[in-house]
């Protein structure tokens, strides 16, 4: 299996040489034979740039593969494209945005200058916790009306390692600090007994009091979103490397035995694993990577050898389905992936995704170049409270 899934590896690094010849803005995801892209001048709303980093990180792993200079020199111009996000309080992804560019490029090459807008982007980043909820806001300005002032997502979870690397990074607590405080609260009302996730959740901002359940992405706020459930095994597994703190990693288990149960004979989710449709509805092959890669972080914080072997063997399935059913090696279509669903509410399903590219190739990474891996995504050598 080593050697197919090697093949997968180098076939994404060919595919993000390829797209780095021709790309002219950050991209989000395929239509046809082509990328639809975010253009910095046509649309520049910060919220509608949350896919940026996931470019970036693409090219940041392709030169740590190959040590090729030129595509260096293309990562570090791409991530001075991005240098005007990391004061902006209009997204809630920050750390999808300059995890992925600055903190990957600067770990990569021991190019600390890089992590300096990581580093304000942590900072802009905490403005939009509720203390009183203790949660972070998702969507809509700080400053906003009450319903976008109230409202958290299991998306969140991925952008708290922004928060937990700052304060490694420069020995302030502030970060983790909210950082924990969000998992804790996601872990309360997020995560349901059953082990499936709730896609958003609603406070009164003024009290921090829960209010209900919804859903953005997802078939209803009754549903399991597939992508969020994995947003939810990686986050919350990541939260435990920071922290220490058991019952994040309690959760990311029970997530990912969730994911295993429902999973269908071919392991790559549907986009919601309560869509009545299913198997006539859509794929979400973004969500079996992301998937994949999380489990594959799940597996280093076991210390049960059989847990162990359980999430790394399924990651390692994950990547050869996705690899022998899912590539677009037959197609015209420049992802690495395709039948990705980036929002099937919102018409938008079946095309490649620059975010199920990217956590493809960081899993493949992991699984396939431990030396690279313990570079690129170094947690803690072991737990630590902050």
């Amino acid at each position: 299996m080593q050697h197919v899934l090697q093949e997968a590896l180098d076939y994404s690094v060919a595919m993000t040489r390829q797209n780095m010849a021709t790309m002219t803005d950050f991209p989000e995801r395929c239509e046809g034979d082509s990328w639809l892209c975010m253009n910095q001048k046509l649309d520049p709303p910060a919220r509608n740039h949350w896919i940026d980093g996931f470019w970036v990180g693409l090219l940041w792993l392709t030169h740590a593969h190959t040590d090729d200079p030129a595509i260096a020199t293309a990562a570090r111009e791409w991530s001075e494209q991005l240098a005007w996000l990391c004061t902006s309080t209009d997204t809630h992804d920050l750390g999808f945005i300059f995890y992925l560019s600055h903190v990957l490029g600067g770990r990569i090459t021991g190019d600390h200058a890089l992590f300096d807008n990581a580093i304000q982007a942590a900072e802009t980043h905490i403005k939009r916790y509720n203390p009183y909820g203790e949660y972070l806001q998702a969507w809509g300005a700080i400053d906003g009306p009450a319903h976008d002032r109230g409202r958290t997502n299991i998306d969140l979870m991925m952008n708290l390692a922004l928060l937990f690397w700052c304060s490694v990074h420069t020995g302030d607590s502030r970060y983790a600090r909210i950082a924990e405080h969000h998992a804790r609260t996601s872990r309360f009302v997020l995560v349901r007994p059953d082990d499936s996730t709730v896609h958003v959740a609603d406070f009164d901002p003024e009290t921090g009091a829960f209010l209900q359940h919804a859903t953005h992405q997802g078939l209803s706020a009754a549903s399991c979103w597939s992508r969020g459930h994995a947003w939810g095994v990686y986050g919350f597994t990541e939260a435990y490397q920071y922290t220490g703190n058991p019952s994040f990693l309690a959760v990311a288990q029970r997530l990912a035995h969730y994911a295993m149960r429902h999973a269908p004979p071919d392991l790559v989710p549907f986009w919601d694993y309560d869509s009545p449709d299913i198997p006539n509805t859509f794929r979400d092959t973004s969500a079996a990577a992301a998937m994949a890669a999380g489990l594959l972080e799940l597996a280093t914080c076991e210390s049960d050898e059989d847990a162990r072997k359980r999430w790394h063997d399924y990651a390692e399935a994950l990547l050869l389905a996705l690899w022998q059913n899912y590539s677009t090696r037959d197609s015209a279509m420049p992802a690495i992936l395709c039948q990705g669903s980036r929002s099937v509410p919102h018409g938008m399903a079946n095309h490649g995704l620059i975010y199920g590219d990217y956590y493809f190739m960081q899993a493949l990474t992991k699984l396939l170049r431990a030396d690279l891996a313990g570079r690129a995504f170094s947690p803690p050598v072991s737990p630590r409270v902050m």
